[in-house]
């Protein structure tokens, strides 16, 4: 019944709210009607009132100042209440119908108004109506309990009704704000989560393809340089850059894969993501290039989650692409020490950099470490820094995949010469310890790099 009655009531809010002023005008003549016919009531055996066109007339007034409710419901209280108290004095019975204008005006007050302006308003209505009742004359015959007590109860329903409809009203808002809220707040959460994802993306290809281009670029451009004095050579080296091609191409479709794959359980299985147990692989890799590796490990090495794993080779990764790419060193070491909780690595390499404070463009060409003969067979690297208008993201890009499972990363030059790249991660992946840095935050952690870091 409750639930039938409130959804007239909506209804009719509704068309009240498209048509207000017929409904105002419809609402004001039926309380016309009511009024005018309350004012030929009369208790038996009295007389009416001889001014019959008197209640008419006030009624009339009263019902007008009505139609000002929206705009002014303290002066529709007001006028309606001393309208009434006029009516009463002149001998007419208080009857319901006859205060159909007042309780309409009070109704309206504590809907439209706060709590405060309805009780000064409306109590000091009250009170002089039920003093008006208690004094008439109409009502000499009714005891003085019966005057002020029915009187009492009917200018009370439509306080307490328009109270109900005020908070309902409100009640109704706050779901409305609550709910649109709710809204932006989960269009807001979506487009952060595609926004981190899309960084996410960003990141593995860019380790990806930074990585194995330049090694492709440093064992291209040694073999154009041996071609002719050292086919042998040149046979393995582009031997290899089919191998680190070969590599580049399946990373990337293992990574587009993923972005590919839906929650089919019979879709085929991805390649697994590689991890520390390929460190071989990368070390061949880069000796293709003329870059020699050295990896030491300390501690018992124990099991990695998958997230660390990845981190930890995509780390390792970064730091000696950018050692083939910007440093002049033949030399770079990777040392990962097993230290309680904690996997730390470091990567370094000896030789001076030749990077300027931007990053650069690599003209990478063979030579040997005694001079450009090339003679003793073993691959080095002239790297020729060229300024560019931009800078990589290779240590931003380490540094946000430490941060993502709870871990610290720092990178800059070494006093005694070179670059390390130092970073110490959780065994177990764990809540950031910092919060992970914004675009604009990491590209200010870029700039932080000093002169000659490693950077892709």
């Amino acid at each position: 019944m409750s639930t039938s009655l409130e959804r007239y009531t909506d209804r009719f809010e509704q068309y009240a709210d498209r048509y207000p002023r017929v409904v105002d005008v419809v609402l004001v003549l039926a309380l016309m009607g009511c009024a005018t016919l309350g004012s030929n009531l009369t208790l038996p055996g009295a007389d009416p009132p001889d001014q019959d066109g008197t209640a008419i007339v006030l009624m009339g007034v009263s019902c007008l100042a009505l139609l000002k409710y929206r705009t002014h419901p303290r002066t529709a209280v007001v006028v309606t209440a001393v309208c009434t108290v006029i009516a009463i004095s002149l001998g007419y019975l208080l009857t319901p119908l006859l205060l159909g204008p007042v309780m309409a005006a009070l109704y309206w007050l504590a809907t439209l108004t706060d709590r405060k302006t309805t009780r000064v308003f409306g109590v000091p209505t009250m009170a002089v109506l039920m003093v008006a009742a208690a004094i008439s004359d109409s009502m000499d015959r009714v005891s003085l309990v019966l005057r002020t007590v029915g009187p009492f109860f009917w200018l009370l329903l439509p306080l307490a009704a328009g109270n109900m409809t005020r908070l309902r009203r409100a009640y109704l808002a706050s779901v409305q704000t609550r709910a649109e809220h709710a809204e932006r707040t989960r269009e807001e959460e979506a487009r952060l989560r595609v926004t981190e994802e899309r960084m996410r993306i960003a990141r593995e290809l860019h380790d990806v393809v930074a990585h194995h281009m330049a090694l492709a670029n440093a064992q291209a451009g040694t073999a154009a340089h041996l071609a002719l004095s050292n086919p042998q050579q040149t046979k393995k080296i582009l031997t290899d850059l089919t191998g680190t091609t070969s590599s580049a191409l399946r990373e990337l479709k293992a990574t587009l894969g993923l972005l590919r794959q839906n929650d089919d359980p019979a879709a085929a299985s991805l390649e697994p993501s590689p991890g520390l147990a390929r460190l071989p692989e990368l070390v061949s890799a880069c000796a293709s290039a003329g870059l020699t590796v050295t990896v030491t490990t300390t501690g018992e090495p124990r099991p990695l989650s998958p997230g660390v794993d990845l981190t930890a080779f995509r780390i390792v990764q970064e730091a000696l692409t950018n050692v083939t790419k910007h440093a002049a060193a033949d030399a770079a070491h990777v040392r990962i020490a097993y230290a309680g909780s904690r996997l730390l690595i470091t990567v370094s390499n000896d030789g001076p950099d030749t990077t300027g404070p931007t990053d650069t463009t690599d003209t990478t060409g063979p030579t040997g470490p005694t001079g450009p003969t090339g003679t003793t067979g073993t691959m080095g690297r002239t790297d020729v820094a060229e300024a560019v208008p931009s800078r990589g993201f290779g240590v931003m890009g380490m540094r946000e995949r430490a941060h993502t499972i709870g871990g610290e990363l720092r990178a800059g030059p070494r006093p005694e010469g070179g670059f390390e790249v130092t970073t110490a991660l959780p065994l177990q992946p764990s809540a950031p310890q910092a919060a992970p840095e914004t675009a604009p935050q990491a590209a200010v952690a870029a700039t932080d790099v000093p002169a000659g870091g490693e950077e892709s």
